[in-house]
């Protein structure tokens, strides 16, 4: 009986010793995260596509002007036929572009997520909205009619009913996919989020529409920032307060207390709608949710949510889009309102060390970064973080690695916009070299190896490319589609081919590292040990260990083959993790990584 007390203990010892005060879920500790924009991912149901009407409301405002369903694979900065009669810039029109993907278009490729290995899928918006986006949402209780079977069926259900009564919300065709949707994905024992945009609704959305016409009269006049009410005998305007003061975005109100009264209980009763549809269990709803400009919202709103959340499932996940440093971020990440973030400071000390070449930091000060990161908020968000280095509000990294030594990603506001090729003729819009897909392998390798959760923004496994929004967001590469090649620039002159196909090697790549990091526990759940950081060779090396498995990352950021010969190699039985063959000094190719495994007994 002591003897095997004294076993447990010793295995125990090698556990990571998460904190007493963990608050974050088990489920998504350690899980590789897939994140899809919906309208380009995949058109599943070609029959729902959006007419142009469906945006009304949406930037550029343009209803009248000839429209189309873009093809999926047009070359992306050439203006179509119907596009070149308005006489707008590529820019304008990239606005108006709809591709048609929809909620049977997640439903169909699930499988392929499956073969890459994601555990967890983020949605991006998915609620009623004229945008291709979705962030300005017309309500949240219903998914986009045009991301279901029947669209027009579907408005009609809506603007028959009450919004201010749930218990009489319909469920829409779309809204039974997204069920479907959802069911699908627990089926495959793959988890699932949505998008929360609760700063603000859509100035199409039924609130506000109410507000414009009945102004002080309506039931809604209280849920937004009223500057002045429309008063002829007053001579006054009606103004309110947008997001950012972009005026399609008007914000909700708050007080001492939050977001007042009347949205807050839309958006908790919203939020039980999606978590626990028809009160058929929460293994039917969602799995959590992403909260869109968390730092927009006061923190009591923040923390009366996460009560309701919790609530509904206590393993239910929250992660914040936040971009501010350590120190401000750890009040969302005290216990009472988020359990992790979009891990954008991640990315930042990635692009310093990978991208930038002659600005980039030194090997010890990477390492120091992410030390201070790792540690800052806990382990159990360390383990919860969504560790990203693109998104849909970021140059794809296909597009980084091709434009090294610009501005820095952590100087956030210069770096959007200088990333944009709207705004910068400058920046290399075209495919990556090959010599650039290496830098970007290193930082997939490095990205799912490292400790928390790797996040993939659709389409950087099969090699798309892109600048800063909008060029971030386009259609997703299949292997079974013919593409047309890059050949325009965005003022419409044209330059060399570059092929748009689906690169299986890269794919490969983000594959065969996702499969070991679901192999291995020590990759997935284990603790993190910097065991090297040389700045004259630019070597890396760490250590994760789980229980009895140890597993080292060798990484050579150098131009240069280097040796590895750590005497820690010769203390166990060391093999590369792929050819299973024994090591006790390695050879790291330049720009390369190598991945040692070994049990201890």
């Amino acid at each position: 009986m002591k003897k095997s007390i004294t076993i447990c203990l010793l295995f125990l010892a090698f556990l990571p010793s998460f904190a007493q005060n963990d608050f974050t879920p088990n489920w998504s500790k350690g899980v590789v995260w897939y994140q899809i924009f919906p309208e380009r991912f995949y058109n599943g149901d070609p029959s729902n596509d959006p007419k142009v009407n469906d945006q009304d409301g949406a930037f550029p405002f343009d209803t009248t002007s000839d429209f189309q369903i873009h093809s999926w694979t047009s070359d992306w900065y050439e203006l179509q036929p119907y596009e070149q009669k308005n006489g707008k810039d590529i820019y304008y029109n990239i606005q108006r572009r709809r591709y048609g993907g929809d909620l049977q278009g997640v439903i169909d490729k699930l499988d392929y997520l499956q073969s890459l290995g994601i555990n967890a899928i983020y949605m991006n918006p998915i609620f009623w909205a004229p945008s291709s986006h979705k962030y300005d949402a017309l309500c949240y209780h219903h998914v986009d009619p045009t991301f279901g079977p029947d669209p027009e069926g579907d408005k009609k259900l809506i603007l028959n009913e009450d919004p201010l009564n749930p218990a009489k919300w319909v469920w829409t065709k779309a809204d039974l996919l997204a069920l479907k949707l959802i069911d699908e994905v627990h089926k495959r024992k793959m988890f699932i989020i949505f998008d929360g945009v609760f700063n603000h609704l859509g100035a199409k959305s039924f609130a506000f529409r109410d507000v414009e016409e009945k102004q002080e009269k309506s039931a809604y006049k209280d849920w937004f920032i009223i500057d002045s009410w429309r008063d002829v005998a007053k001579g006054t305007q009606f103004e309110y307060k947008g997001w950012f003061g972009v005026t399609t975005l008007p914000e909700l109100k708050e007080d001492d207390k939050g977001i007042v009264v009347g949205p807050k209980q839309y958006i908790f009763n919203a939020t039980q709608r999606w978590m626990n549809p028809m009160n058929k269990g929460v293994q039917h709803g969602i799995d959590g949710w992403r909260l869109d400009v968390a730092y927009c919202i006061g923190h009591p709103f923040w923390k009366d949510w996460r009560k309701l959340v919790k609530s509904i499932n206590n393993e239910a996940y929250l992660t914040a889009e936040l971009v501010d440093p350590i120190d401000k971020t750890k009040p969302y990440l005290s216990g009472d309102e988020f359990d992790a973030t979009m891990n954008y400071n991640f990315s930042f000390i990635v692009h310093d060390f990978f991208v930038q070449d002659a600005k980039g930091c030194s090997v010890s000060q990477f390492d120091n970064q992410l030390k201070q990161l790792r540690e800052g908020f806990g382990e159990g968000v360390a383990m919860n973080m969504q560790n990203l280095v693109g998104s849909h509000d970021a140059t794809r990294i296909g597009s980084a690695v091709a434009n090294p030594d610009g501005e820095k990603f952590s100087d956030w506001g210069d770096y959007f916009v200088w990333s944009q090729k709207s705004n910068n003729v400058n920046y290399n819009a075209r495919k990556p070299s090959a010599k650039q897909l290496e830098k970007q392998k290193l930082i997939a390798a490095f990205q799912i190896l490292y400790l928390g959760s790797p996040m993939i923004y659709y389409g950087d496994e099969c090699g798309i490319w892109g600048s800063n929004d909008p060029d971030c967001r386009k259609p997703m590469v299949w292997a079974d589609k013919n593409y047309d090649a890059e050949t325009f620039n965005p003022d419409q002159s044209k330059h060399e081919a570059d092929a748009v196909n689906f690169n299986a090697d890269l794919f490969n790549w983000y594959k065969k590292f996702i499969v070991l990091r679901n192999q291995y526990k020590a990759i997935k759940l284990g603790n993190y040990k910097t065991i090297e950081t040389n700045d004259f060779e630019k070597t890396y090396v760490f250590c994760r260990k789980f229980g009895r498995e140890e597993v080292i990352v060798i990484i050579n950021r150098s131009d240069k083959a280097v040796l590895f010969a750590n005497p820690i190699l010769n203390k166990g039985n060391y093999k590369e993790v792929f050819t299973k063959k024994a090591m006790k000094k390695v050879t790291i190719k330049p720009m390369d990584i190598v991945v040692l495994s070994n049990t201890v007994y």
